[in-house]
């Protein structure tokens, strides 16, 4: 177990591991669930579907795969992809998220997306979640509310944030607020502080805390929900109900002309 990741080999991953790896020289890292047979579901932002007929149409990815044929697979207008691993990495290396570390090790941790203190639930039940995210979408991707991240710890926790306006389950997304705030909370303190290392080390104490605040491991506003009712609790199907409402409507009115 590294100090800031925890790099794997490919034989040492099993069923319904969270796995990531890093993109853009580690400016961030993209996170995915490993279904075995080298097959990973990772959650994405969509691309623009509307561009032609075909591309809302096709349920593959553009890019090809010379290994599984079934790589890139994804529903229309989800961003929920089923790859393989190759494609998944993109010759990066390979790392494994952990779960239910304790407090310290959290905190020992400099960067965020690396491991939570939340309890993983059996590998069958994540990829029954992933599996069934992969089918049904996991709603509109967002930087800070909903990224791939999030998507990866709901598959292997089932939790769920109820308050909607915070910043979301992503340890990634924690980092980037808590640096900065860390950043300002710290600053009236330069003047009780003698040196820039006493100032130094007050900030990243303040940046690790703010990190541990957001872990859902300690949050008190997640809920357990079922993959299946996901969509409720999130308003996926009152978005979905209001479309078909407005739809009938247009439709009526169209025949009363």
């Amino acid at each position: 177990m590294g100090l800031l990741t925890n790099r794997v080999e490919r034989n040492e991953i099993k069923l319904g591991d969270h796995i990531y790896t890093y993109r853009a020289v580690f400016t961030y890292s993209h996170h995915g669930i490993y279904l075995g047979g080298s097959k990973v579901v990772h959650f994405r932002p969509e691309r623009n579907l509307n561009l032609s007929t075909e591309a809302s149409s096709d349920v593959y990815d553009s890019m090809s795969c010379p290994t599984f044929p079934d790589c890139g697979f994804r529903q229309p207008n989800s961003g929920v992809v089923l790859s393989c691993l190759d494609c998944f990495l993109k010759n990066g290396s390979l790392y494994c998220f952990e779960y239910g570390v304790s407090p310290s090790v959290f905190l020992a941790k400099v960067r965020g997306g690396t491991c939570t203190t939340a309890a993983s639930d059996s590998p069958d039940t994540v990829v029954h979640r992933a599996m069934y995210l992969l089918q049904n979408g996991f709603g509109n991707y967002d930087m800070f509310q909903n990224n791939c991240e999030d998507f990866t710890m709901y598959c292997k926790t089932g939790l769920l944030i109820v308050d909607k306006q915070g910043v979301g389950r992503s340890g990634q997304a924690s980092s980037i607020i808590g640096a900065p705030l860390a950043a300002i909370l710290s600053s009236p303190l330069k003047l009780l502080m003698p040196s820039p290392v006493g100032v130094a080390t007050m900030t990243a104490g303040m940046y690790c805390m703010s990190r541990y605040a957001t872990d859902i491991g300690v949050r008190t506003d997640v809920i357990k929900v079922a993959v299946e009712d996901l969509a409720v609790n999130l308003g996926w199907a009152d978005d979905n109900e209001e479309e078909v409402t407005e739809v009938e409507e247009s439709s009526m009115t169209q025949i009363t002309r």
